[in-house]
């Protein structure tokens, strides 16, 4: 059980969205420090299921859990974004969609390594028999899937694999937290089996024709005003895919979005702008 101070402050930094400003992230991260997890915990099952209860119906459907809702939540001001169920956002959904019907990760033997598990994924991945599963972060402490597959310690931009290890990379998210991201690059190339494949997903604002970045930048608030968040080293343009070149890659910008249906779009609640980076070694 727990009572109303905890969950008033609970309710300071848990759903339904994340603040942008710094002090108040801040705060929220120290509310945490003192809060129980089992107080967190139960706060947002509650809360979880208060919203599931909010949003019943079955006009969107989840591609990755399959629950059903009257729409899916709001999330950082995009309507139609979250799923109560599994949390999962409109690029967690185009990207599971795009893996299972274009690639070979759900019916062949493959060695997948996978920076920064989302949960949605990472509970799917190491459930399935033929992927030798590699979830890793250079912060695994960070992470509570409550998963039997360790999330194991890599730094991107010094991986500790050998040469061509691995038939599958995603790393969806990530390259704009990289200060040297040309480096990381190159070793997610390293790490790559001759004909092997990976997904490079990054924020990209297409109406930059080269990426911006400027290494003066150099606090969480100058790294916020410049590029959106406070942990973001770059703000990547149109020549994301040329950049992904340069390391080695044989790149395809896949519009597969386009394939889907504007009504598909809708109710699966998908991204209707995000190309898909697969590059090839």
């Amino acid at each position: 059980r727990f009572d109303s101070e905890s969950l008033r402050n609970a309710q300071l930094f848990i759903y339904p969205s994340v603040s942008n400003n710094i002090k108040e992230r801040e705060m929220k991260h120290n509310i945490k420090k003192i809060i129980p997890n089992v107080i967190l915990n139960k706060y947002h099952e509650f809360n979880k299921q208060k919203e599931i209860k909010q949003y019943a119906g079955n006009d969107v459907k989840c591609l990755i859990c399959n629950s059903e809702f009257s729409s899916f939540a709001l999330y950082s001001n995009r309507e139609n974004a979250r799923c109560l169920n599994c949390e999962s956002l409109e690029r967690h959904r185009l990207l599971w969609l795009y893996l299972n019907k274009e690639t070979n990760l759900m019916n062949e033997n493959l060695k997948l390594l996978h920076f920064a598990p989302e949960k949605v994924f990472y509970i799917k991945f190491s459930s399935k028999s033929n992927i030798k599963y590699y979830p890793c972060d250079l912060f695994p402490e960070h992470y509570d899937h409550k998963g039997h597959v360790e999330i194991i310690k890599v730094d991107i931009t010094n991986i500790p694999f050998e040469d061509n290890y691995f038939d599958v990379i995603l790393c969806n998210h990530v390259l704009e937290h990289i200060p040297n991201d040309s480096v990381a690059m190159r070793e997610l190339y390293r790490v790559m089996k001759k004909g092997a494949w990976g997904i490079f997903q990054v924020p990209i604002d297409y109406n930059l024709k080269t990426t911006f970045e400027d290494s003066s930048i150099n606090t969480p608030e100058g790294r916020e005003k410049a590029f959106g968040l406070s942990d973001h080293y770059r703000l990547y343009g149109s020549d994301y895919k040329d950049r992904l070149k340069e390391a080695g890659f044989d790149i395809t910008e896949d519009n597969f979005i386009e394939t889907i249906s504007s009504v598909d779009k809708v109710k699966f609640g998908l991204c209707s702008s995000e190309l898909i980076y697969l590059g090839r070694k």
